[in-house]
């Protein structure tokens, strides 16, 4: 029995030694605004503009969907033992022709869309109010104060 106690009087003060140790640390000294550390790259994608990211992207997918395609065919024929080259690149071909189809039209469609024009206007701002009354099922409206 008193080695009973005394054991668990030990994992008693461990527990309490365990607790008693700070287990984090906050510096709470201010950073500077601007340092003389030059940009360290982070791990990933390394950055680039939006349209590289947007090609990048493409090509990846492109990429997948290219290589199951053609290993689903070859996996098809080797099973087959007799499939035929010829119907297996129709069956498997005709899909990549109806996307690039497809993707040639929506380039077609953006080239055609018109320009997107934004108008900048420079002067003095009217500060008139205009006080309107409309009441009723068929209102009439009409701007009073206004000259």
């Amino acid at each position: 029995m008193d080695a009973t106690r005394e054991r668990a009087q030990h994992l008693i003060d461990a527990v309490n030694d365990a607790l008693a140790t700070p287990t984090s640390y906050r510096d709470d000294t201010p950073l500077p605004i601007v340092g003389t550390t030059p940009p360290v790259a982070q791990p990933g994608r390394p950055p680039m503009s939006q349209c590289a990211t947007d090609t990048s992207v493409m090509m990846l997918a492109g990429a997948g969907s290219v290589s199951m395609v053609s290993l689903s065919a070859g996996v098809l024929m080797y099973l087959s033992q007799y499939a035929d080259p010829i119907v297996c690149g129709i069956v498997f071909g005709a899909p990549t022709t109806v996307v690039l189809a497809l993707a040639r039209l929506v380039g077609r469609a953006k080239a055609a869309a018109p320009d997107i024009h934004h108008h900048h206007y420079n002067g003095t701002v009217d500060q008139r109010t205009v006080h309107t009354d409309a009441r009723g099922v068929f209102a009439k409206n009409q701007v009073r104060g206004v000259r």
